[in-house]
């Protein structure tokens, strides 16, 4: 499976973001996708997950309201629009892929196939 992320970039504080991470190789009847993000000297961090089969989403607090992950699947691409961005947002944003459809498995960090990530700026 390969993950390829793209959409990031240079945004002011209160912009907006979208995201995109399409999926190749491989398919499962029942996965999660997520992404994460990791700021410059901190640990990687979970940010957003949903279940492809079911839809169902769940993020992390500091995103919540603000965040909107979903899905397409007929071009098996998951998407991350981010609203309302803040400095502490700023990070590189990593999609990945869990295989078996467990969630405390990607709340761990446990994914099965990461992507290569992208940057996200936010200036205040």
């Amino acid at each position: 499976v390969q993950l390829q992320a793209s959409g990031g970039g240079l945004v002011q504080a209160g912009g907006s973001l979208r995201l995109s991470c399409a999926a190749s190789g491989r398919t499962f009847s029942s996965y999660f996708m997520a992404w994460f993000r990791q700021a410059p000297g901190n640990k990687r961090l979970f940010v957003a997950a949903i279940n492809w089969s079911e839809g169902n989403a769940y993020y992390v607090e500091s995103v919540k309201g603000r965040f909107t992950i979903s899905r397409d699947n007929a071009k098996n691409t998951v998407y991350l629009q981010m609203n309302s961005l803040k400095p502490e947002d700023t990070a590189v944003y990593y999609c990945a892929l869990e295989r078996s459809g467990t969630l405390n498995k990607v709340l761990n960090y446990a994914m099965d196939y990461w992507g290569k990530g992208t940057l996200v700026t936010v200036s205040s």
